[in-house]
């Protein structure tokens, strides 16, 4: 098991890549909650939570990621999930929350096609895989 680690990326003013790495539990998801709303005051709207590095995931932690959503989209904002580890992506089908996240299996694929930050990208001048590149994210 990895350590517990939250990272936050930004692209432009109003979007933010948060790695999380290790256990997502009653103990680390009020610093989660917590990174999403200082990110939220800096002007954030539009996160990706990238869950590659997540090792597991407790009922704390998908209220933390719910109440995440709720908090972004109460300011207009999203909130999207990177991961393919099945026992991740198993949780969310068990819980019905398939139907609540966008899931995507990597970062590129999270920011095809989203507007705010196909602009944000290309406000910094990069493209997307360059960019993931730049953050080491891919």
């Amino acid at each position: 098991m990895q350590p517990f680690h939250l990272e936050s990326i930004t692209a432009g003013a109003d979007c933010a890549v948060l790695r999380i790495t290790g256990e997502v539990d009653v103990y680390t998801a009020p610093q989660l909650r917590e990174r999403v709303i200082l990110l939220l005051a800096g002007g954030a709207r539009h996160v990706i939570a990238d869950l590659r590095e997540v090792d597991f995931l407790d009922s704390t932690g998908l209220g933390a990621l719910v109440g995440s959503l709720k908090r972004l989209r109460e300011q207009d904002g999203t909130l999207e999930l990177i991961t393919s580890a099945a026992k991740i992506l198993m949780i969310f089908r068990l819980t019905g929350l398939v139907r609540v996240f966008a899931i995507h299996s990597s970062l590129p694929e999270a920011i095809a096609g989203d507007r705010h930050w196909e602009a944000a990208l290309a406000r910094e001048g990069r493209g997307t895989t360059e960019w993931c590149r730049e953050h080491e994210l891919l």
